[in-house]
């Protein structure tokens, strides 16, 4: 298998990654804060019916602001990493073989060993590739061709990563 495509200097094009990536990452900021939120406004409903609900509430309180707080932490980076890194548009390319994934991006370039990847994740427009827990880049699906993108899923799937 040999894949190259080249990636345009689209100035949208390393937000995109950004987002991609640190979504993955803070996705579980959004499921942690919505159980500190629905716990938090149970409880707090439920305490207004005892004497002892005035004296607690201010934790209740605390934990649906922290819970609401951490739902947002998520879609706040997200957007973060996008303005960050609308910047670094340059031009760049992939040259995925069967033994590893180069990437290029301006003057500067780096692999991954297809040994090294633990798992691919597919999203509406990249594929993922971890490097044991970590997403380590991505491959942009949208940027190969069809062929191409028909090769690397096979090729994906004989390999067990998808």
């Amino acid at each position: 298998m040999h894949i190259r495509f080249d990636v345009p200097a689209d100035p949208t094009y390393p937000g995109r990654v950004a987002a991609a990536l640190t979504g993955v990452q803070l996705r579980k900021y959004g499921y942690v804060g919505a159980v500190l939120t629905a716990v938090g406004v149970v409880v707090f409903a439920v305490s207004r019916g005892f004497s002892w609900g005035p004296q607690v509430t201010p934790l209740w309180m605390a934990m649906i602001v922290g819970g609401l707080l951490a739902m947002l932490y998520w879609p706040l980076m997200r957007w973060r990493a996008r303005r960050r890194s609308g910047r670094y548009a340059v031009e760049g390319g992939y040259d995925i073989t069967d033994d590893n994934i180069m990437m290029r991006s301006g003057v500067e370039s780096a692999g991954i060993a297809w040994e090294a990847v633990t798992q691919v994740k597919d999203t509406p427009e990249f594929w993922i590739v971890y490097v044991g827990q970590m997403p380590a880049t991505v491959i942009p699906r949208w940027l190969m061709s069809a062929d191409d993108a028909e090769t690397l899923r096979v090729f994906l799937a004989g390999r067990g990563l998808r």
